[in-house]
């Protein structure tokens, strides 16, 4: 199995990474795209509400994976993180927009804080028969 790695810039209109790490890595048929955070490609924060951070890291994690050649249709499992689970509620709302056809499998949990004091991030893995980059 080959694993590789796959990093951004902005110039790829991907929001510029808060520590040493790849915005996904690849292994065999399976995509990792590492957790975003509700930010532009400037490094701010989108938003003050839960549904405007949640889109906006929902924006980041399809660009990074249509970077590496994928789509919404190849998402199957997520992970969220709240840090306010009052919001859990309106972060489904806005989640649920995303996917109207097939739902992949979810994990959100509530924690004590985020980077860059954002209110959401999400990974999430993809699967694709034909492999991922480009």
């Amino acid at each position: 199995m080959t694993i590789r790695s796959f990093t951004f810039t902005l110039d790829d209109g991907v929001p510029p990474a808060v520590a040493p790490f790849a915005h996904a890595t690849a292994a065999g048929q399976t995509l990792y795209v590492t957790g975003q955070m509700p930010t532009d490609h400037t490094g701010e924060i989108v938003g003050t509400g839960i549904e405007a951070q949640t889109d906006q890291v929902l924006r980041n994690l399809l660009r990074v994976t249509r970077l590496c050649g994928g789509g919404l249709d190849d998402v199957v499992a997520v992970r969220a993180y709240l840090t306010d689970w009052a919001e859990y509620a309106a972060f489904n709302t806005a989640y649920a927009a995303w996917f109207p056809d097939r739902l992949p499998s979810r994990t959100c949990v509530g924690v004590t804080g985020l980077a860059v004091g954002a209110r959401v991030e999400i990974d999430w893995t993809c699967w694709r028969a034909d492999g991922w980059g480009r």
